[in-house]
This record gives structure tokens, C-alpha cells and sequence, in this order.
């Protein structure tokens, strides 16, 4: 297993050595010592913009665009952490047919069914170990449980050093996550986003699994914060900036575990937050105005076939099928290939075939989902 850390300072903190597993992993320091003054400034800022997100989400009256969406965005991101590359396009395209999807898209897909499995899951099921076991087998398509043998550690990627090996014996992994869970469910002043924070980086140090513990990790960060009750939807693409800055993120947790460095730590993730947020408010209010935009289009062009269940459709599937119209109850199979030949010659869509099956590509949306494209229809 590769950590994807450059790092070559091994200078050890007391108590850990690289070589050796971290049995003494230690608990996070008290809130007040973590709570300096350009933390809780940083961390007021991250508030604020996830309040102006949770604001955005309210205003779609379709949560559908967005839970079919920004969550392919952050899979394909979070898997490529890990250089399993797709695109976002793949990812739209096989989204309902993952038969005929390459090993690397499939993989990511799975990232997207674990999200928000988990996010059903957190009606029943609160955030902990049970949680982080079926999030992990869903990514993993197989039964992923505690690690129970020895020979977990993680190496520099350039020269193969060991940089750290995680805690070992199932019993005393499950006591550090056991702590892990009183950390994220505790009843101290500890503000949620720093717990969240805390949280990810106690969980990337216990290391639970064989494999798939960084991409498990992200998709809990997601889950806490709906859980924490800072967000609705599991909608915070973190990925997108964890992978533009990869090496620090991962020289900033050997950092923590190393020389107890929190601060910086702590900084990182909250402008992760923050950034983050700013860019999905940003994503959405632009998804807005493509769906307005498509709506005015169609009905001046096509008044028959307009409705508002019909544009909701374009938007919730980039690659729309005629099951889709179908199974929406918008139209019998005839009349939904009619309508969507239609939204083609208006320049909305663009009619290919998949495999068997013709599929109609809503390019500004995915342009726009892709970074590549911000415009409204009209700017053709």
C-alpha cells in the first residue's frame, strides 16, 4: 500500500517511529487547545460559506440535479487521489449502464453509489465503525471488514521508504475507532467543522482497512456534515481541491502524526471547506440558469412537448434515455423518443449511441459540470 506523500523528513515524535506500527496512536488534543484565534477565524469563514451552499441547495426545487450530479463530480475526483482515472463524462454515460463501463469508471461509480447509500444510511445508522464498513465493502465491491493481520504500512511513492505503519491486532483497532466514534458523537464545545477535520485525520492514522480507507475517509467527511446538520445533501466536492494540492495534503497528516502540527492541519481542511463551498454555490447558481434558459427555449419552440418534468429530466441525467422520459411517467416510448429527437435539432442535446441504445448528451450541462463551460444556451 502507497501513501502518495513525498515527504522525506522521518524525525520522529515520541512514541512513533516509522517502522514501527502506531499502537499508542494518541487521542486529539482538548478543543481549547486547538481553537487558536486564526483557527476560529478561518473556521467562521468555512461557516459562512457552507451556509451560502445550504442556501444554493434550497433554492433548486429538483434536489435531483444535484444529488445525480456533483456527487459524480466528487467520485471521479476522489477516486483519481488514488490514480484510478476516468472522466466525469464516462462516469454520466455508464451511470446506468455500468455493464459495458471500464474497470476504472465502474470503480469510481461505486464511489458515488457509496455516498449516497450512505447518506440513506444515516437515517438509521449514525457515523462510526459499522458505517465506515459498508461504505468501504460498497466502494470495494466485496466484504471489507477491521483489519485483522499485520503488514499494513505506507510508503513514499518516489523512493519506497516506510513513512508509517497504522495501528495492528483487530482489538486494538476497533479501541481506536471505538475513540474515534466518541470524538465525532462527543458533547464538547468543539465546533463541527474541526471535528470533522479531527475525525478524518484520526480515521487516515487508525487506517482500518486493507484498502480503500482514503476514499472511505472522504465520503464520511461528506456524511458528517450532513449529520452535524451543516448540510442537506452530500453535495461538498473536498476532492476537487484535496487533489489540485495531493502531496501537501498527505505531508500535512504525516505532519500531525510526526510533530503533533494541528494547526496547519486544521487550516488545510477548513480552506478545503471553504473554497470548496464557494465553487459549488457558484456550480449551482450556473445549473440554475442553464435549466431556465432550456426551459424558455423549449417553450418558444416546442410548447407541446414543455414541461417542467421534462427539462428536470435533462438535468438530472447528462445522458438522457428514452427509459428515462418513461420511467417519469413524461411519455410512452414513442412520443419520449419524439421529444428527445426534438430537443436534438434545437441544439439541447446531441443524439449518439451507446452500446445498443441511443443516448442524448446534454453537452452545456456537462461542459459546465467539467469546468470547461460556464455560458447559457444562447451564447452558441
Amino acid at each position: 500500500m502507497s501513501q502518495k506523500s513525498n515527504s522525506s523528513d522521518t524525525s520522529s515524535a515520541p512514541g512513533w517511529q516509522p517502522h514501527k506500527p502506531y499502537n499508542d496512536l494518541p487521542a486529539p488534543p482538548p478543543a481549547e487547545s486547538l481553537e487558536s484565534r486564526v483557527v476560529l477565524k478561518r473556521c467562521i469563514e468555512a461557516r459562512v460559506s457552507l451556509a451560502a451552499l445550504e442556501k444554493a441547495t434550497q433554492l433548486i426545487p429538483n434536489p435531483s440535479m444535484l444529488i445525480n450530479t456533483l456527487p459524480i463530480l466528487e467520485a471521479q475526483a476522489s477516486t483519481e487521489i488514488e490514480n484510478i482515472v476516468t472522466t466525469s463524462d464516462r462516469l454520466f454515460e455508464f451511470l446506468h449502464a455500468e455493464g459495458r463501463a471500464d474497470a476504472s469508471t465502474k470503480e469510481a461509480l461505486r464511489y458515488r453509489h457509496a455516498l449516497l447509500e450512505g447518506l440513506e444510511r444515516l437515517t438509521t445508522l449514525p457515523t462510526g465503525t459499522r458505517l465506515a464498513e459498508e461504505v468501504c465493502s460498497r466502494i470495494k465491491d466485496r466484504e471489507m471488514r477491521i483489519r485483522k493481520v499485520p503488514g499494513t504500512a505506507l510508503a513514499n511513492t518516489r523512493t519506497g521508504d516506510v513513512i508509517y505503519t497504522p495501528p495492528e491486532g483487530e482489538t486494538r483497532v476497533r479501541d481506536h475507532l471505538a475513540a474515534w466514534e466518541r470524538l465525532l458523537h462527543g458533547s464538547d464545545s468543539l465546533d463541527p467543522l474541526l471535528r470533522m477535520a479531527v475525525a478524518h485525520y484520526q480515521f487516515e492514522a487508525i487506517h482500518p482497512f486493507t484498502d480503500g480507507n482514503g476514499r472511505t475517509g472522504r465520503i464520511l467527511n461528506n456524511l458528517i456534515l450532513v449529520e452535524q446538520g451543516l448540510l442537506s445533501l452530500p453535495i461538498l466536492y473536498t476532492s476537487r481541491f484535496i487533489i489540485s494540492k495531493k502531496e501537501h495534503y498527505y505531508d500535512l497528516l504525516l505532519g500531525v502524526t510526526r510533530d503533533g502540527a494541528w494547526e496547519p492541519w486544521l487550516l488545510f481542511m477548513l480552506d478545503a471547506v471553504r473554497t470548496t463551498a464557494d465553487w459549488t454555490t457558484e456550480k449551482i447558481a450556473a445549473i440554475r440558469a442553464l435549466a431556465r434558459d432550456a426551459r424558455e427555449v423549449v417553450k418558444t419552440e416546442q410548447p407541446k412537448i414543455y414541461s417542467r418534468e421534462l427539462i428536470d429530466v435533462l438535468f438530472e441525467q447528462p445522458y438522457c434515455r428514452i427509459a428515462n422520459l418513461v420511467d417519469s411517467g413524461i411519455a410512452a416510448r414513442q412520443a419520449a423518443a419524439r421529444y428527445l429527437k426534438s430537443l436534438a435539432k434545437l441544439g439541447l442535446l446531441e443524439e449518439r449511441v451507446s452500446g445498443r441504445e441511443k443516448v442524448f448528451r446534454n453537452r452545456r450541462l456537462l461542459e459546465l459540470l467539467s469546468d470547461r463551460r460556464q455560458g447559457h444556451l444562447r451564447d452558441t
